[in-house]
Parts: structure tokens; C-alpha cells; sequence
């Protein structure tokens, strides 16, 4: 299991890849087209070009765990694809997981306690 913690650091790859990709083939592209360390701690998010799929590649050291997540009848809501890799907050993180659309998440508003009186 994935803990999006607030530490976790989260790395999405702006274009699709092959998903015949397992856990070698992953880390390579980490250090090929991302020039990071598969083994940081840090989850690292592929698409696939139809946007229904996702594999999400974690050190958690012990070992790589690999997710492959296909959504059914839907696709994940991808953020505008630049040149590069994009990182997400661990909370749209969790939304994109789940097949949310993660631009609707927003932190609540912080409210000042009221003095008592």
C-alpha cells in the first residue's frame, strides 16, 4: 500500500508510456526521462495514452511495489502536460487514484477561533 502522507514526494510523468513496463523497465525511465532516483522513497506516477491506466512505481525499502490501476467506463483527470515532470500534493494524489477529478480538491479554509467572552 501507498501512504499519501504529507512527506510523500510525487512525480508525474508528463507523457505516456509503453505499458508492457514492469518494475525494471519503470525505474529505468525514472532515471532516463525524469533524471531522479527510483529508490528515493518518492512515487512515481506513468499514464497511459488513453488516460484510463496508471502504474505508480514506490521504493519502499524493501523493494519496488508497482500499482497498475485501470479505471472502467471512465479516465483519470490529468493536469495540463508541460515539458518535464509535475508533482502533485499527496491529497490530489489520492483524488487522481481514486478517479476523481483532483482540481476539485481544496484545503478547507483555516478559521481563526473566536475569542471568549
Amino acid at each position: 500500500m501507498i501512504a499519501a502522507g504529507a512527506d510523500l514526494k510525487i512525480y508525474v510523468a508528463t507523457r505516456p508510456i509503453d505499458f508492457r513496463c514492469g518494475h525494471d523497465g519503470l525505474a529505468a525511465k525514472v532515471q532516463e526521462m525524469l533524471h531522479l532516483d527510483p529508490f528515493s522513497g518518492a512515487a512515481f506516477v506513468f499514464r497511459s495514452k488513453r488516460a484510463d491506466r496508471i502504474k505508480i512505481l514506490v521504493w519502499d525499502r524493501t523493494g519496488l511495489v508497482l500499482v497498475h490501476k485501470r479505471l472502467e467506463g471512465c479516465k483519470f483527470v490529468w493536469p495540463t502536460i508541460a515539458n518535464g515532470v509535475m508533482r502533485m500534493s499527496p491529497a490530489m494524489f489520492a483524488a487522481l487514484f481514486e478517479g476523481l477529478d483532483w482540481r476539485l480538491v481544496r484545503p478547507e479554509e483555516a478559521r481563526r477561533p473566536q475569542a471568549a467572552g
